[in-house]
Order: C-alpha cells, then sequence, then structure tokens
C-alpha cells in the first residue's frame, strides 16, 4: 500500500519462499483491464490518462524509463529489467472485443480501503476472471491511500490494485508530487510479490537480498547518501519503487525483486496461469502461418499432450533434431526430425514453460496438466 500518512505502517502478509530458479529472459505479458469508477466527471478519467499509465509500467517494468540514468553508481549493478508487459484487454470474458477499459457510475462518493470498489453490488465494479487478467480499479480513494493491492493467494474477487484517480497515469488530471504514475507501478509490485523495501518494520527484512535495510519509509526526493540500519556504503535504496519516495525520484527495481516477481509464474506460482492467457491479442482461434525457411511453428499453444510442430528446415530433414528445454535450460525431449509437420507426445513432461529448437531457431510453449 502507498499512502501520504506519515506514520502508518501496513503489513502485507506476502509469501517468504525462497527463489532459487533462474528468471527467464522472455517478456511476461500481463492483459490487463482497467475498471474506471466514477461519481462525478472529474474522476471519469480519460483514454488518454489510462494509456499513459500503461506506457509508465511498460518503462519501469523493461527497465526503460528515461531516469533509470539516476540511479546512483553503488546500485547500478544491482538495478534489474523485470520484463513484464502490461497491455489493456482486446477480449472480455465472454469473448466479446474490448478496449480493456471499463466505465461505470457510482452512487458512492468515494471508496476506502474495504474492496467495496471491487463489487457491482457496493457500488463497484466485479473482477474479471484473475487467471486472464489483471485488474485494475480507478475511483476515488480516500484516508490518505494512494492505492492498495492484493496479496498473491488472495480471494479471486478482490485480486488486484486499486488506484486513486489522481494519481494514476501522467495526464494534466494527475497532481504532484504522484503525478508519474510511479503509485501503479509501487502497487502491482506488491501485487507481484515485492514487500516494502524496508520489510514493514524499523530495520525489517523485505527478503531480498540485494535490497539494503533501512529504518522505514523515504518521504519527499531526497538526494546523496543516507544511511540507516547498517545500509551499507551506498545506504538507503530510495530511489526503488517499492519506497515511498515522491514518484519523481523512484527509478528501479533490484535484479532480487525481479527474481521474487518472477516466481509467481513458476508452474506453482500464483500468477503462473496468466502465462497461458490471450485476452490482449484477440480470440482463442489458432491460425497457422506456414514457416519461412529455417523457422518453426507450434500450436496449440498452450499444450496438453500433444504439440503440433511445422518446420521450415531445409536440407536433409531426416539428420536433425528438435530438443526441447525446460524454463532451466536443461534438455527435457528430443525428437528426431521425420518430416517437416509432426506431433510431439508431450504426456511424460511436467506442466511449465519450455522452448522447442531446431537448427538454431527456438519457440516458446506452455504444457498444461
Amino acid at each position: 500500500m502507498r499512502s501520504i500518512i506519515l506514520t502508518a505502517v501496513f503489513i502485507h502478509a506476502l509469501s517468504c519462499k525462497a527463489f532459487s530458479q533462474q528468471a527467464s529472459s522472455e517478456v511476461i505479458t500481463i492483459p490487463v483491464v482497467v475498471h474506471v469508477i466514477f461519481n462525478n466527471s472529474g474522476q471519469n478519467i480519460s483514454d488518454a490518462q489510462v494509456l499513459s499509465q500503461i506506457e509508465v509500467l511498460n518503462y519501469d517494468y523493461n527497465k526503460k524509463n528515461m531516469d533509470a540514468s539516476n540511479v546512483p553508481d553503488a546500485f547500478k549493478s544491482a538495478a534489474g529489467d523485470a520484463r513484464i508487459a502490461f497491455k489493456l484487454a482486446t477480449v472480455d470474458p465472454m469473448g466479446i472485443p474490448t478496449t480493456g477499459i471499463i466505465r461505470k457510475s457510482t452512487s458512492s462518493i468515494a471508496f476506502s480501503t474495504d474492496d467495496k470498489i471491487k463489487s457491482s453490488l457496493t457500488g463497484g465494479d466485479d473482477a474479471w476472471n484473475r487467471n486472464q487478467y489483471l485488474n485494475l480499479w480507478v475511483g476515488n480513494i480516500t484516508g490518505g491511500i494512494l492505492g492498495y493491492a492484493s496479496t498473491p493467494g488472495c480471494a479471486a474477487a478482490k485480486d488486484g490494485v486499486v488506484l486513486r484517480y489522481n494519481v494514476f497515469g501522467t495526464t494534466s488530471n494527475v497532481q504532484p508530487p504522484f503525478n508519474k504514475g510511479r503509485t501503479a507501478t509501487h502497487e502491482i509490485g506488491h501485487w507481484l510479490g515485492l514487500r516494502h523495501i524496508w520489510g514493514d518494520s524499523p530495520c525489517g527484512d523485505d527478503k531480498i537480498d540485494d535490497t539494503p535495510p533501512q529504518s522505514g519509509p523515504t518521504r519527499g526526493c531526497p538526494s546523496g547518501v543516507i544511511s540507516t540500519c547498517s545500509a551499507g556504503t551506498g545506504g538507503n535504496m530510495y530511489m526503488n519503487f517499492m519506497d515511498f519516495t515522491d514518484d519523481a525520484c523512484m527509478s528501479m527495481f533490484t535484479n532480487g525483486q525481479v527474481a521474487k516477481m518472477h516466481e509467481l509464474f513458476a508452474g506453482d506460482g500464483a500468477r503462473y496461469t496468466l502465462l497461458s492467457s490471450d485476452k490482449a491479442f484477440g480470440s482463442n482461434n489458432i491460425v497457422v502461418v506456414p514457416p519461412v525457411s529455417g523457422d518453426i511453428m507450434v500450436y496449440p499453444n498452450p499444450a496438453v499432450n500433444e504439440l503440433k510442430v511445422s518446420l521450415g528446415v531445409d536440407g536433409n530433414i531426416t539428420e536433425k533434431q528438435l530438443i526441447i528445454y525446460n524454463h532451466l535450460g536443461q534438455v527435457a525431449l528430443q525428437v528426431n526430425i521425420t518430416r517437416k509437420q509432426m506431433s510431439i507426445d508431450l504426456s511424460g513432461l511436467k506442466a511449465g514453460i519450455y522452448f522447442i529448437s531446431c537448427g538454431g531457431k527456438a519457440k516458446k510453449f506452455m504444457k498444461m496438466n
């Protein structure tokens, strides 16, 4: 939770499971639905404001934010690229085309942290299937709260992030010092399993090895080395997205935080099912395009027990092999190529992310149970 209340301490019950798997270099794409809940025209934010927030998220979670260059030298090696993309949904849960922006007028003047904004019965809007979408609710949130997030493993109807309408995005409707879209970056970090950088207690533990300890949240926009709790030569990492610093002074996640977020997309992770969501790409219809020379086409994706492969290989195909690697780069299956269109039995593989390779070309696919 991100707030402007100076004395508040918020505890997030997040998983503390150690992450020992190497994070994938692939970009994870998350379909997003934005529920705009408004009581007056000022709260009914524009499409442009929504799009500006999506742009910020894609910069921040892919280390493409311009202010990434402001990370102090002491922390540059720790700064990580989360490789997570956010796209507005193009298909709703019924399969109907959508802009990914839902607008709903409400008689409720304001909402708090009681999740009423997440239900149509209490003046808000119901969540879309959390296995296929990230739900963002935007409305008039009171009590000094800029936003709050559900934790991984919460009830499906409450899964998502709530944000105040005037800190969402970067258009003229937002108010400084929270006008750079970083409240959403921060809260989605919680939704992806991250704690506040101070571990929600004085000199606490956020369960991330490369974030130095600090005594509590940072306010405003500091500069220079500020050291508390034996933070080390670099001092406090107050430019981290999981601190409470003003938007203009946040600029990084760490490699450890990236690994923690990617843990949720492992086979037993709370966000694993989002990997197979196609709700930001179109319908579920499969269109198979003949591969160009040297290319590989696989379908259906995700697959259950059988994967069809179409190859654009040249030369003697019987001298080649298809090799399937798991997400750790280990060989999971090898198959001799007998023809350019083949079916591969996947029944012996565990559910997860795999890569199929032939002749230097590779395709990613998902195996489902």
